[in-house]
């Protein structure tokens, strides 16, 4: 637990103090009683500190009291990734998706999505939820899967995306065509370079 307290810790460090929130403890209920399973602890810390919205920008993350409710939003994502699961088994080409998706046993459980277009998941690889895995579902197809916690996770992503050179985000043939100054106004609006640790509730 010790290892998962202290990423959540240094995440909300590099995020900032969240506004005020008045979680309820039965705020989950319906979530983890329509999967089975408690959600991990720190997963649902975080949401209840900083309640449904964006991690750097980039990393959509959902509460079950919000705008866009998290059980709402499972419902539709596995849905439609089932579907998607079922049409690639239909054509014998399943490498890409080889988890099924909640409700099945051991299917995966969505929490949350990125404007890359990858979609997010917890892997029930064990009884206890705090040794779960997060499994990215990418846009452009195939899979990855990573060693939890949730706060790990998500930590490790406002890290990659603080920690690129000043010009990432611009295609490379285009730095031909600008000038100095033009780069620099573009890091200088954020729409290139490193992207400073923030969330934005929705």
């Amino acid at each position: 637990m010790e290892q998962y307290m202290s990423s959540l810790d240094e995440l909300k460090a590099l995020l900032g103090r969240p506004s005020h929130r008045q979680p309820n403890p039965d705020d989950w209920d319906e979530v983890e009683q329509h999967i089975g399973s408690a959600l991990p602890s720190d997963f649902k810390t975080f949401l209840n500190a900083y309640g449904s919205g964006v991690i750097s920008g980039e990393l959509a993350v959902f509460h079950p009291r919000g705008s866009s409710p998290l059980l709402k939003r499972m419902h539709k994502t596995h849905q439609m990734f089932t579907e998607r699961r079922d049409r690639a088994l239909s054509r014998g080409d399943a490498e890409h998706v080889p988890y099924p998706f909640h409700p099945e046993p051991g299917g995966l459980i969505s929490w949350g999505y990125d404007y890359s277009g990858d979609e997010h998941f917890f892997l029930p690889c064990d009884p206890d939820p705090e040794h779960w895995k997060i499994v990215t579902m990418l846009h452009e197809e195939g899979c990855e899967t990573f060693d939890g916690p949730f706060s790990s996770f998500a930590l490790a992503f406002v890290r990659r995306l603080l920690d690129v050179d000043r010009y990432h985000g611009i295609e490379p043939e285009a730095l031909e065509f600008l000038e100095p100054e033009d780069l620099e106004e573009l890091v200088v609006a954020g729409e290139i370079g490193p992207v400073q640790p923030s969330f934005e509730p929705f």
